[in-house]
């Protein structure tokens, strides 16, 4: 069997029906595709473990399952012990130790794609375009905003792989604008809302 990249994505549908869940997916792979590119590492494995590193979470999302049961479920179809190990170290609770680049990478891109997303959302044009390291640094600062996002994951995640955390974010925003369009997150959103005018922004 294949474990490639359409192996993961037809895994992660399996069992992901959300939207949110799967474009979260393809923002966290476009970051760790933009590492691996950078660390000269492998770019098609560094994707893999992205794209299913949460595809068990919409089943089983209690701490007690996830991503115990998706490790279970890649053990059994034969999935190699590296991504199902890469897996299991991005979860605090599991007790894995992040040794490698790629489990660094995963930790410190998967909180903070999901604060870049939310970041963009609240924009006017709902686009990443309107999204630099400034402005997620501020909304980070927000309590009440995106509550469910770990601030400290964040910043331990950009020092734990060794890179400055506003370098970090800008780097992660710029991955996600490569795949805008797949994350809606192109100001289409806003430009198809009902009494809205077009956004002018590029």
């Amino acid at each position: 069997m294949m474990h490639d990249r359409e192996a993961a994505w037809c895994l992660l549908t399996e069992f992901t029906q959300s939207e949110s869940l799967r474009k979260h997916a393809l923002a966290v792979e476009a970051c760790m595709r933009a590492y691996a590119r950078k660390l000269e590492e492998n770019e098609q494995l560094w994707g893999v473990v992205a794209l299913l590193h949460d595809f068990d979470y919409e089943k089983y999302p209690s701490l007690d399952d996830h991503p115990y049961r998706g490790n279970k479920i890649l053990e059994e179809r034969g999935w190699p012990e590296e991504i199902r190990r890469a897996i299991l170290s991005h979860a605090e609770y599991t007790g894995v130790t992040r040794e490698t680049a790629m489990e660094k990478a995963l930790f410190a891109c998967d909180e903070l794609a999901g604060f870049i997303t939310a970041v963009a959302l609240v924009k006017p044009g709902k686009s990443l375009a309107e999204v630099d390291a400034q402005s997620v640094r501020k909304k980070m600062k927000d309590k009440a905003f995106a509550r469910s996002v770990n601030r400290a994951d964040i910043v331990n995640g950009a020092a734990d792989l060794g890179v400055d955390l506003e370098t970090h974010i800008a780097f992660c925003i710029e991955a996600m604008k490569g795949i805008a369009e797949r994350l809606g997150l192109d100001g289409s959103a806003a430009r198809a809302a009902p009494g809205k005018h077009p956004s002018t922004t590029p």
